[in-house]
């Protein structure tokens, strides 16, 4: 058996556990290579920099120390086949949340711990919302607001009314484009929902071109003027 020699003196780095792996989770796992992989998770996940962490499969199976201790429980098993198998059981447990992504011509693996702020990541990963930095790294980027805080943010109170009108916009539009129009309200300082549906009404009939915002602005200009202003005023 070996022996450990004891914590170094001074200032230790900590890693924090919550409360509920103690009371919660440690009672459920019943295999010694799926607790010794989520420990480490926990701790490698809170060396990751910014607000969004993850961990990649390449630098689980790359972490020699994380195969050593996986190697002490079978010594004839391969490692990485333990690896594998603690993270299927962690995921299929709910501790790790997972997802795949497409990234130069490879199918990399994401982890994040199963908490709100780890859902909200896969959320991301899920939809896209992310760029590459490098071979497999990538950056996640902030969730988008909803087109209801976009709405509120921008043009004024959201009364049952203009909820109703949003949610019957965004089963016709794409939510790009309700995006795109508000945004064209904005820069027009004409902050009404009738601006906004009357130019995703143009662009459903007369199809959205590739204009910049400025250029829009121009073209419904029509809309405070003419035969549409009493429509855009009420």
């Amino acid at each position: 058996m070996s022996k450990f020699n004891g914590f170094s003196n001074g200032k230790p780095h900590v890693t924090k556990i919550p409360s509920q792996f103690f009371h919660e989770l440690l009672p459920l796992i019943d295999d010694l290579a799926e607790l010794k992989v989520t420990l480490f998770c926990m701790w490698a996940i809170q060396q990751k920099e910014g607000d969004y962490k993850y961990l990649r499969y390449s630098e689980l199976r790359a972490d020699e120390s994380l195969l050593q201790g996986l190697q002490v429980i079978d010594a004839e098993a391969n490692p990485v086949d333990l690896l594998d198998s603690a993270l299927e059981k962690a995921i299929t447990r709910g501790i790790l949340l997972s997802t795949h992504i497409s990234l130069n011509n490879d199918n990399v693996c994401y982890y994040v711990m199963n908490s709100e702020r780890g859902k909200v990541l896969i959320d991301q990963l899920n939809a896209g919302e992310w760029r590459p930095l490098g071979k497999d790294e990538i950056e996640i980027l902030p969730p988008r607001p909803t087109i209801f805080a976009l709405y509120e943010q921008n043009i004024g109170v959201l009364s049952p009314m203009i909820v109703d009108s949003l949610k019957d916009a965004q089963d016709e539009y794409p939510v790009q484009w309700i995006e795109e129009a508000i945004k064209i309200a904005v820069e027009a300082n004409v902050r009404r929902w009738n601006y906004i549906l009357k130019i995703l009404e143009s662009w459903k009939q007369e199809g959205r071109s590739r204009e910049t915002s400025q250029g829009h602005i121009e073209q419904h200009k029509q809309y405070t003027t003419g035969e549409w202003a009493d429509f855009i005023e009420s």
